[in-house]
């Protein structure tokens, strides 16, 4: 019904910059909070940065005034400018959305990850 494709990912230096997009398709009536999670090799996954739908945006503190997440609701399509970054963000990135289907109810979709990796 309703597909997330997150993409951008790669191989960079240190202090280095990359772009991550997660575009959602399929019967979409509303997304709500979109959000990009990562997960590094034998750690558990930890939430990032999000975006409500008006806007409102957190982050985790360890990518403040690094990261910079936002979107498209045209496209329907969220975004994570990520610059100066560090070995320890080394990780897979997956984008998540609050997704109304249609005129039904509201579920939680995930896309298939991203891997960044960052070399020192």
């Amino acid at each position: 019904q309703v597909q997330l494709v997150d993409s951008g990912g790669g191989l960079v230096q240190a202090g280095g910059s990359l772009r991550l997009s997660c575009s959602a398709s399929g019967i979409i009536f509303s997304i709500n909070t979109m959000r990009w999670y990562r997960q590094a090799p034998g750690e558990q996954r930890e939430l990032v940065a999000s975006v409500t739908g008006g806007r409102s945006t957190n982050y985790a503190d360890s990518v403040k005034d690094r990261f910079t997440i936002s979107r498209d609701n045209t496209k329907n399509t969220v975004y994570l400018q990520m610059n100066n970054l560090k070995p320890e963000d080394t990780a897979v990135y997956y984008c998540n959305a609050d997704v109304q289907v249609g005129l039904g109810g509201w579920s939680t979709y995930w896309g298939q990850g991203t891997q960044v990796t960052v070399t020192s």
